[in-house]
């Protein structure tokens, strides 16, 4: 109420006061002119009463367009605020009272909204970090262990064998081993130690090369030697992207090659990887497949930008900007 009062008339009686306007003056018009209507309406009569009718449309029209052309601009805007970008706002220039309330309330619904949804998100990401941390610990803990001491003991049973079963077990032994590589890997993924024990800088290159020795696609790293501070969860964020981008490139993209680049300029620190493989699919492209979703999820939660582009030469480039933290 305060705000309606503080703008001016409402809508509703800026309406009845211009349809009223032109009504008066439409009376003034024919009360203090020359103009007459004869009982058989002649053509200069008919000429004059068009042309009075028309002026006071026109008036109409061109006041009414003042009142409501900034609800008109309201809904457009209103059409173009996207989800997926947050921080975007309505501003308008003097608009009228409900219109201004309109906005105003709009806004505050967007900000609420992004509020939850961020709340949300980070209680969401953090049960899924936790578990898989939980995860990685028991694997390690309990499966590692456990397959560790069956290679032990079967190298122990292979020393003690006849010849004859010697080969059986050495092939039992070394499935054995393949279970803990396979293990660790899994522990890995959950959970990268080396993000906790020596940073994203590192994190980045020891998971490009890992994915070279697992699938064979070639990751090429460049990597800053140096990097602004950030926080945890976006170092986590800025990790999992790359994580997430190079196990498309392993799996769907059919690449050879791939390029991990981590830079900063300015205030953004900026992932970018990209392959030479067959290129993301439309589907895929426009909605949420091959991990897009999360990985969008995550790039909003720490107030970062993730593009997806795809080549006409073939390939696929994901780009991550996170904004760094003051002093970095």
């Amino acid at each position: 109420m305060r705000m309606r009062q503080a703008l001016g008339v409402s809508l509703y009686w800026r309406v009845v006061a211009i349809n009223a306007g032109g009504l008066v003056l439409a009376a003034l018009v024919l009360a203090l002119s020359p103009a007459t209507v004869s009982s058989r309406l002649t053509v200069a009569e008919a000429v004059v009463l068009f042309a009075g009718t028309t002026l006071v449309i026109g008036v109409n029209v061109v006041l009414l367009r003042r009142v409501f052309g900034p609800l008109e601009r309201l809904t457009e805007l209103m059409r173009r605020v996207d989800p997926q970008t947050p921080g975007q706002r309505i501003e308008l220039a003097r608009p009228v009272a409900e219109v201004a309330e309109l906005y105003h309330s709009f806004n505050a619904m967007l900000d609420r909204l992004e509020q939850e949804r961020r709340s949300s998100g980070w209680r969401a990401l953090m049960a899924q970090e936790n578990e898989r941390r939980r995860l990685a610990r028991e694997l390690h803990d309990e499966v590692g262990q456990t397959l560790t001491g069956v290679v032990l003991q079967l190298q122990g049973l292979h020393n003690a064998a006849p010849a004859e079963f010697s080969e059986p077990v050495a092939l039992l032994q070394e499935t054995a081993r393949e279970g803990v590589e396979e293990v660790r890997e899994i522990v890995r993924g959950l959970r990268p130690q080396a993000l906790d024990e020596f940073g994203l800088r590192s994190a980045v290159i020891s998971l490009a090369v890992g994915v070279t020795e697992r699938t064979g696609v070639r990751v090429r790293t460049d990597v800053a030697a140096t990097l602004p501070p950030l926080a945890p969860e976006e170092d986590l964020a800025i990790y999992r992207v790359a994580q997430e981008s190079l196990t498309n490139v392993a799996r769907h993209a059919g690449a050879t090659t791939a390029q991990v680049t981590l830079d900063w300029a300015k205030d953004r620190v900026v992932l970018t990887v990209r392959d030479d493989g067959r290129g993301i699919a439309d589907h895929e492209l426009n909605g949420d497949g091959a991990g897009l979703g999360g990985m969008r999820e995550r790039a909003l939660l720490v107030g970062g930008q993730l593009a997806v582009g795809r080549y006409a030469d073939g390939g696929t480039e994901v780009r991550l900007e996170v904004p760094a933290r003051e002093g970095g």
